[in-house]
């Protein structure tokens, strides 16, 4: 399989060079994203809306916790410490790791090539998240988007294999963002957390799955055994997210703390996985309803359809 780690380092510092706010917005559709257009469109995102304002990468990139290109100054400090923690070649060896011992178990992901673009982050944005997220939900395309700190930099790898695990899951699965379950979002993140923890160690996860204490994660455990059957990605995001996300985003709140399904769905598989002796390799082929009833979490809330 062939790995393209896009050289973000040297597209921002063409970025920041440039002067106008419409050269470096022209730079960085037809330039930054361009490698990504396929990725984008397959999720309804053209680089360029037809109409002024309207709704594009642009928009899109901000909207997933991007930086704003035009804080140059910011910009260049986040770019600066991306550098210093060789960001690109851990990239390009996490890559290289997760694909050969997925191999080394009989998974491949659909398409021949991965592409992987690291991106500065809006620190404000993602500040429940650490400064950090990333997009793997389209096989053959993964993305980070990282202000560097601390704590995320250690952290780095573990995020890169969770989004490389959706491509994995993705290439057996397919992803119907209208019609998902919640059942079928936890498991997802879950298998994708269990994925980075089986190769960088539990002591990786991020402060979506650890922010909860142990109260909190069995409320939102009866919580969302109530509601797996809920469908629309738009719905089941109030329960994955929490409720300051759904409350930004205009979905109804479901009464739980941010990063909630994620929580839960790192103790399914944990769970699912200790009960009844499945590797996360085996784990990966298994459909959503199987997991959830096998995990022992929900007791009789443990149908994804009742």
């Amino acid at each position: 399989m062939k790995i393209i780690i896009e050289n973000t380092m040297e597209q921002y510092e063409t970025l920041f060079a440039l002067q106008e706010n419409e050269e470096r917005e022209n730079y960085f559709r037809y330039s930054m994203m361009k490698p990504f257009e396929q990725m984008w469109k397959m999720i309804g995102v053209p680089l360029k809306a037809k109409e002024e304002n309207g709704y594009d990468v642009m928009m899109a990139t901000q909207m997933l916790g991007f930086s704003c290109i035009h804080d140059g100054k910011t910009g260049q400090l986040a770019l600066q410490k991306l550098k210093e923690m060789d960001a690109l070649k851990v990239a390009g060896d996490t890559l290289e790791h997760c694909v050969a011992i997925s191999e080394e178990h009989g998974l491949r992901i659909k398409e021949d090539t991965i592409r992987f673009g690291v991106y500065l982050a809006n620190h404000e944005k993602l500040q429940s998240q650490n400064g950090y997220t990333g997009f793997g939900g389209i096989p053959g395309y993964v993305i980070a988007m990282m202000d560097p700190n601390d704590y995320n930099i250690p952290r780095f790898p573990s995020l890169i294999a969770h989004e490389f695990h959706h491509n994995l899951r993705f290439s057996y699965f397919d992803w119907d963002h209208g019609d998902i379950t919640l059942g079928e979002y936890i498991v997802i993140e879950g298998l994708a957390d269990s994925f980075a923890t089986s190769l960088y160690g539990e002591q990786h996860l991020g402060p979506w799955v650890t922010a909860i204490d142990s109260e909190d994660l069995e409320y939102s455990m009866a919580v969302i055994g109530e509601a797996l059957h809920e469908k629309g990605f738009g719905v089941v995001s109030a329960y994955m997210f929490g409720d300051e996300h759904a409350k930004k985003e205009g979905y109804p709140p479901a009464g739980l703390s941010a990063g909630a399904g994620y929580a839960v769905g790192y103790q399914v598989l944990q769970s699912f996985m200790k009960r009844t002796g499945t590797t996360i390799w085996e784990a990966t082929l298994l459909g959503a309803d199987e997991i959830i009833k096998g995990c022992g979490i929900f007791n009789k809330n443990d149908m994804l359809g009742n």
